[in-house]
């Protein structure tokens, strides 16, 4: 897990103590569901909005994967797509804001890269020349 930029040890151990087995989720979208970092929904009547992240699931897990998120946006010098998607969404909608997407998707690729036995791919070149 360490390979993905950004996440160090603590990250790495703190996700796997609170994830505990990847067989309870069937998409690796659930996951960032469970740590608490999709929208919050509100639906009532013709009202249906999305609000801020849930911080339904653990707290210190959030604020590593946030800190990683952090520290691949602002550190990270080499390229990936994951830090290009980030950055051009900060440009967007702001630092934090991007740095709590980018944090649901390091959740994301942390969970697939567990299940998969696989490690971080920095670009899609790569990855076709090693097919």
């Amino acid at each position: 897990m360490m390979t993905v930029p950004g996440v160090g040890p603590i990250t790495a151990a703190a996700f796997i103590a609170v994830i505990d087995r990847p067989e309870r989720f069937k998409k690796a979208a659930s996951v960032a569901a469970y740590i608490g970092l999709t929208p919050r929904r509100y639906q009532s009547g013709e009202v249906d909005y999305s609000g801020r992240i849930s911080k339904s699931g653990d707290a210190m897990l959030r604020a590593c994967l946030y800190e990683a998120a952090v520290a691949l946006l602002s550190r990270v010098e080499r390229f990936s797509a994951l830090k290009s998607w980030g950055v051009r969404l900060a440009a967007r909608k702001g630092f934090r804001k991007a740095a709590v997407a980018v944090a649901r998707k390091l959740a994301v690729i942390l969970f697939r890269i567990w299940a998969d036995a696989t490690k971080f791919r920095w670009s899609r070149e790569a990855t076709m020349a090693a097919a």
